[in-house]
């Protein structure tokens, strides 16, 4: 029994240094190559997420356009605003709904002040099917929106790390 103990903690031993050695590590926030971004986008839900978030980054000042300093940000996200869509995925028999496809997508690009497009015209899309029963229509609005939420704050991380990349 002490030798089985033993052998464990040998093995444990020499496995520490080997986890330890791949890499891994705790996701952090992104760190920007810019000190101040205008929006230059609707102000919707995901804008208002978008800013939030660039605002609790550290050494990031967000303007608006038409802003005093907005001249002389470092960078200007362009963007239509987002699109969300609900289609109808299949029915029954009876031609009832039975399962809606959620999709939500951000068109933008990221250029300076002076035209030099840092990142063109990109998409970011998300989609995800729900289940829909008339007898829950209710609920299943409240559910839709739950789902168009979560697909939202995906869409503003996603756009965050692309914008975490750039180089200016």
């Amino acid at each position: 029994m002490t030798r089985r103990r033993l052998l464990r903690a040998a093995a444990a031993t020499l496995a520490a240094p080997l986890l330890a050695a791949c890499g891994f590590q705790l996701r952090q926030a992104p760190q920007f190559a810019f000190k101040t971004i205008v929006l230059a986008m609707p102000a919707t839900a995901l804008a208002v997420e978008l800013r939030r978030q660039l605002e609790g980054a550290e050494r990031v000042r967000v303007l608006l356009p038409g802003a005093a300093g907005a001249d002389q940000a470092d960078v200007i996200l362009e963007s239509p605003g987002e699109q969300r869509e609900r289609t109808v995925v299949s029915v029954t028999a009876t031609g009832e709904v039975r399962e809606f496809q959620l999709r939500i997508r951000l068109r933008f690009r990221l250029r300076t002040p002076e035209g030099r497009e840092l990142l063109p015209m990109s998409e970011i899309q998300r989609q995800i099917d729900q289940s829909y029963s008339e007898s829950a229509a209710l609920s299943k609005e409240q559910e839709a929106l739950m789902l168009y939420q979560n697909m939202q704050s995906d869409v503003v991380q996603q756009l965050m790390r692309r914008l975490a990349t750039i180089k200016i």
